[in-house]
This record gives structure tokens, sequence and C-alpha cells, in this order.
């Protein structure tokens, strides 16, 4: 392929627009209906939805098999064919309201959503280079949002009429749809260098690999908690939780250009130095500041930072060398998910002990990546991938 004068006329950008769009329709609309059918139908307690979040991370902590089953299919298949499973998980939800019937459905729909981001991840950083990297990132994420806002607005109108197992079919077959039409493209680029097809760790990525288990442990305390205190504590309804997800969406999609502007211009170092910093007091806010308006606020504060953290990738695109990135990304978004897998159970035992432990770990461990972050050097790019 030639030289492309914007990220936007490369096929693989439409294509992962495509399966971006297809997966946060398929994962928005799990997460936004989970919590209350979880609550109010399956009637799971605290400790089982901390089971249950921890059992749909483990998807996330095998991704690096991921770089086996490319031995037998092309990538971007395998991500269609993700985005395919993660529809029929979704679907499947609906159809098994109780604690072991949820432990099932959440296996199934998390392989979909966690295969898919780790070969999303891959394809964006070995198709696109330099100061296109943040841009594209940041584009696919705001695009997910628009989506995300898109599927909470038609949830929360058939909330009102339908009950959450129909709409829980509606979306999953959406999403299967939508995977099966991928599978009809080809937006391969075969000048591209050719893909190590074995498990990569490398001392020079251990920085990547400590922020990206650092990221995952933050991302599971807002994740799990932050979403279980507005239902469990202060009594949010679906509608409520809805309406979060829309405003936290409508934010994402205007501001994660400019994030992306951002990175390139101030560095990696200095945007993930804000956000964890920002992290800190957020967290420590949660668990001090007992009122449902606060934290309505500080979700939606918390929710805007988590664009931050594709610096870094960023990072990680400009000194890795371009056979690694896929195996990379694969190793990189297993360790993401080790703290994910312990997380939850063991926050959802000490949140019977008291709901502001949670908080106040969150607290610490956005203290240690802070530490870890000012180790990031502004790297010039180090290896070209495209033309």
């Amino acid at each position: 392929m030639g030289l492309y004068k914007s990220y936007r006329e490369n096929p693989m950008y439409k294509y992962l627009i495509l399966l971006a769009v297809a997966s946060a329709m398929g994962f928005q609309g799990w997460r936004t209906l989970f919590n209350n059918f979880a609550v109010d139908v399956a009637g799971v307690n605290s400790v089982e939805i901390g089971i249950l979040q921890s059992v749909r991370e483990i998807p996330g902590f095998l991704t690096f098999f991921v770089i086996y089953l490319l031995l037998i299919f092309a990538e971007h298949r395998f991500a269609a064919l993700s985005v395919i499973l993660l529809g029929i998980g979704v679907t499947l939800s609906g159809m098994f309201p109780s604690f072991h019937g949820l432990l099932f459905t959440i296996v199934v729909m998390s392989v979909g959503f966690h295969f898919f981001e780790t070969c999303n991840q891959s394809l964006s950083l070995q198709y696109f280079q330099g100061d296109r990297v943040p841009q594209v990132l940041a584009k696919l994420k705001s695009i997910g949002a628009l989506t995300n806002v898109s599927v909470g607005a038609f949830i929360w109108i058939v909330s009102k009429y339908l009950q959450l197992h129909a709409i829980f079919y509606i979306i999953g077959a959406v999403v299967i749809v939508l995977g099966f039409y991928a599978l009809t493209r080809n937006p391969v680029d075969h000048t591209l260098p050719v893909q190590q097809k074995k498990l990569i760790l490398k001392k020079k990525y251990w920085l990547f690999y400590t922020l990206n288990f650092l990221a995952g442990a933050r991302r599971q305390i807002f994740v799990v908690f932050a979403v279980f205190i507005l239902v469990e504590k202060y009594h949010f309804s679906v509608g409520h939780i809805t309406t979060l997800f829309v405003i936290n969406n409508i934010i994402t999609y205007f501001l994660s250009p400019y994030v992306g502007r951002a990175i390139n211009k101030f560095g990696e170092r200095t945007m993930l130095s804000i956000e964890y910093g920002g992290l800190i007091i957020i967290f420590l806010c949660y668990a001090l500041i007992e009122n449902k308006d606060v934290a309505s606020g500080l979700y939606i504060v918390n929710n805007f930072f988590f664009s931050f953290s594709i610096a870094i990738n960023s990072f990680f695109r400009k000194y890795a060398e371009p056979q690694d990135i896929a195996p990379s990304m694969g190793v990189g978004f297993a360790i993401n998910h080790i703290s994910a897998v312990i997380l939850p159970v063991v926050g959802g035992v000490l949140w019977t002990i008291d709901w502001r432990i949670p908080f106040v770990g969150g607290a610490a461990i956005a203290v240690c990546s802070l530490f870890f972050t000012q180790y990031i050097k502004q790297h010039e790019l180090k290896y070209k991938l495209v033309k």
C-alpha cells in the first residue's frame, strides 16, 4: 500500500472502526445492564459480584494465547470472530438469571471482548506510526464513546417497555451481525513486517509491563466498585446508571481527540502523571465523602481519565521492535489482567468489612503508578512500520 495523507484513508482504520463500534455496543450494553440484572433479577450479593467480576477478567489474563491462535487465523479475521463471540455472550446473558448462569455467560462474553481488544491494540500499532498512533487510539476511543452513548440512550428508552433479558437479546444480535459483516472485509497490508508467532517477554519492555499491571488494578477498582457503590449503597436504578454512562461517553467523545493531541504535544510521561495525580484525589474522595451526588461526580471525572491510558501504548510503540508488537500486546494485556483477576474477589470481601477499603487501595495503586511513570523517557520514534 502507498503513502496515506491521513490515517483515515487507511483501510485498516475503517475496519477497526467497524469492529470497535460492534465491541463497544456489546460490552457497553452488557455493562450497563449487568449490575441491575445481577442484583435485581439474579439476586447476587457483593461477594458474588466480586467473584463474577474476577471470572470476567480471567480471559483477559489468558490473552497471551492469542499469539498461538494467530498461527491458525489471520489477525484481522480473528478480531472479527472475537466480536462475534462477544455478541453470543451478550445474547446468552439474558437467558440465565442466576449466579451460576452468569458465571457461564460472563466467560463467553469476556473471551470475545478481551481477545478482540488484544487484536485491536496490536493492529492499531502495526498499521500506524509516529504522531498518528495517539490520534488513531484516541479516535477509536472517541468512536467507541459515541457508540456507548447510542447504546445508553437505547437502553434508557427501551428499559421502560422491555425486560432486561430482552434487551440483552437485541444488543447481542446486532453485534453478531456486525462481526459477520467484518469477515467479508480485507484491509490487510502485506508489506508490513511479519509478526512473531511466539511469546515475547523482554527485559527492555519492563516499564510497559509494570504500567499495564498497575493500570489493570486501577481499572478494576473503578469498573467494579465505583459502579457497585452507586447501585448497592445509593440504590441507583438502571435509568440512573445509564444516564451516567451517557454523560461519561459524551465527554469522552468530545475530549479524547484532544487527549491524543496533548500526548503528541506534552509527551506520555506528563499526561500519565496528570492522570495518576488526579486519581489519587478521586479515590480518596470516594472513601472520605459519603454523598451520592459527589459519588456521581467522581464517577464522571474518573471515567474521563481513562482516555489518558492510551499513552501507555503510545509510549511502547515508540521503542518496540516492529515484529514484537502483536505478541507484546498479548503479554501486556495478560499482565494488565493479573491484578484484575484477584482484586474483585479480595475487594468484595473487604467491602463487607468496610466499603471504603477498596477506594483507599485504589489511591495507593495510583501512587505507585505515578512513581513508575517518572521512568518514561520522551522517546523519539525508533522503528517505522509504514511508509
